[in-house]
């Protein structure tokens, strides 16, 4: 297993495909975007698939999430979801993406074996889409959303960013929009992860601002932390049920004593938080043909050095060096 010295056993794993995007949101990277890795750094489609292996068969691997960047950006998804699919055991697998290319991917993807997406959107507006994500895409990503929900990629689950003076009055539109399109909708608070190092605490909308807001318009009744397990989503029922919203409260309720997760990057770099400052390379020992039981010994040790938390609300807290685009969702 891979189990820190707190006792928590990650069964979770995050898998960044890519660092690139196709979309600059301002509170990940700047306009003119980051210096992407280069391609001989890039895991390629078989190091994937073997590190996935490794973790599964292992290391008690249950889960596996796609991240990016924009993992649809990456050219052999559809081709690693099926070798992942094919492992035994086989684990649960998502997609975190932006929705652009769900349209022409989704049935492929749940053909090869994924289960469901995660698709971001934070506004139904396109004038403030295009003013968040310096892209003219939102009817893309609408209809990557109907194209996924279709595919039967589901529970389709919408993950919403509120920001001051742009957004942060759309909380409660965007849950009336979720329920009447059968998605399931969370809000996630802004984290200090933006390359640009531009994070404030006092400047983002908190997960208690997001529940006032739609308290004005819902009636929430909380599903209680029996409900919750180690998912990084308070939820809440919506006036009675089916239809359910979270909050990811990273800064303001942080959740890392049940935290079940354990991140790669594109390039093979292990990491055991999100806001990690020290990364584990796994990419060197694939490529010195080292046994896939000394890697996995390799993992375990990374792991077992796991932080208490990710330490937010203390003084010293320093932000990583990677940006969210380069670590995965």
């Amino acid at each position: 297993m891979l189990i820190d010295t707190y006792g928590r056993v990650a069964t979770d794993l995050r898998v960044s495909l890519t660092d690139r995007c196709n979309l600059r949101c301002t509170y990940c990277m700047p306009e003119e975007g980051l210096q992407w890795l280069a391609k001989p750094d890039l895991l390629t489609d078989d190091e994937i698939v073997r590190l996935i292996g490794i973790a599964v068969t292992h290391l008690g691997i249950e889960e596996v999430r796609f991240t990016g960047g924009e993992p649809l950006l990456r050219p052999g998804l559809p081709g690693i979801v099926e070798r992942v699919a094919a492992l035994a055991p086989r684990p649960q697998m998502s997609l975190t993406t932006n929705g652009i290319g769900l349209k022409r991917t989704a049935a492929a993807l749940k053909a090869a074996g994924l289960d469901r997406v995660n698709v971001s959107l934070d506004t139904l507006r396109p004038d403030v889409f295009k003013t968040l994500t310096r892209r003219d895409r939102h009817k893309d990503v609408i209809e990557g959303l109907e194209a996924a929900h279709a595919a039967g990629l589901t529970p389709v689950k919408i993950n919403s960013v509120l920001m001051p003076g742009l957004n942060a009055d759309e909380a409660p539109d965007l849950l009336a929009w979720a329920v009447e399109h059968d998605y399931e909708l969370r809000f996630i608070e802004q984290m200090p992860l933006d390359a640009q190092h531009g994070w404030k605490r006092d400047g983002m909308v908190t997960a208690g601002d997001i529940l006032t807001s739609l308290r004005t318009r819902f009636r929430l009744t909380d599903e209680g932390a029996g409900e919750r397990g180690s998912a990084p989503a308070e939820r809440w029922i919506v006036d009675g049920g089916p239809h359910r919203v979270g909050v990811i409260a990273s800064v303001t309720r942080p959740f890392c004593a049940a935290c079940d997760r354990t991140r790669l990057t594109a390039d093979g770099q292990v990491r055991t938080c999100l806001f990690a400052t020290e990364e584990t390379d796994l990419r060197g020992a694939l490529r010195s043909d080292v046994p896939d039981e000394e890697i996995a010994g390799i993992w375990r040790t990374a792991m077992w050095g796991k932080k208490a938390g990710a330490g937010l609300d203390d003084p010293s807290f320093v932000q990583p060096d990677r940006p969210m685009s380069a670590i995965g969702g």
